[in-house]
């Protein structure tokens, strides 16, 4: 059995659960683990697993064409990944939701996260999309909260950025 997944974690994937979204976009993460196992948990969410973050862009957009609320969840790292698609959002005025864990920042053993981790908010910014970041465990829930809002009520484009303080430092296993 597996530890119990921080409060925070939990408090994510209910803002999304109640805020009526119904298709979780990812590529694996071990910072979005427990919203992802929920998602495929849950009879009313569908998980879409994707082979790369750009696809997500695409996943949320349709989405949203259909009739349905969709997150994208991804790490730092993916984002330059995206950067391409991101135009679509901007051209078509969609509303898009992405929650990124951070890479690259606090206690980073991985010198190859570092450029993206760095870069991930002026990216977002320069393709017009709107970046709130949270770091405090306590400020999770209203954060995503808030974003869901100004998205899927507002129509906006919103990237949060989970800090990897927030998440925990990573371990290279041998």
């Amino acid at each position: 059995m597996s530890p119990a997944p921080p409060l925070w974690q939990e408090k994510i994937f209910e803002v999304l659960r109640k805020g009526g979204v119904e298709q979780i976009a990812y590529v694996p993460d071990a910072g979005h683990s427990h919203v992802i196992r929920e998602a495929h948990s849950d009879p009313g969410i569908h998980g879409v697993v994707l082979t790369t973050e750009e696809e997500g862009v695409a996943v949320v957009a349709g989405a949203w064409l259909g009739g349905q609320r969709a997150v994208l969840l991804m790490q730092s790292s993916g984002v330059g990944n995206c950067v391409n698609m991101f135009s679509l959002l901007e051209m078509c005025r969609f509303p898009f939701l992405t929650l990124v864990t951070m890479r690259g920042e606090y206690a980073e053993f991985n010198p190859w996260q570092g450029p993206m981790g760095r870069a991930t908010q002026r990216a977002f910014e320069l393709m017009g999309i709107t970046v709130v970041r949270v770091d405090d465990p306590d400020e999770v829930e209203d954060t995503v909260s808030a974003a869901l809002d100004n998205v899927f009520e507002a129509g906006e484009r919103v990237a949060v950025l989970l800090g990897q303080k927030l998440i925990g430092r990573k371990k290279w296993e041998r």
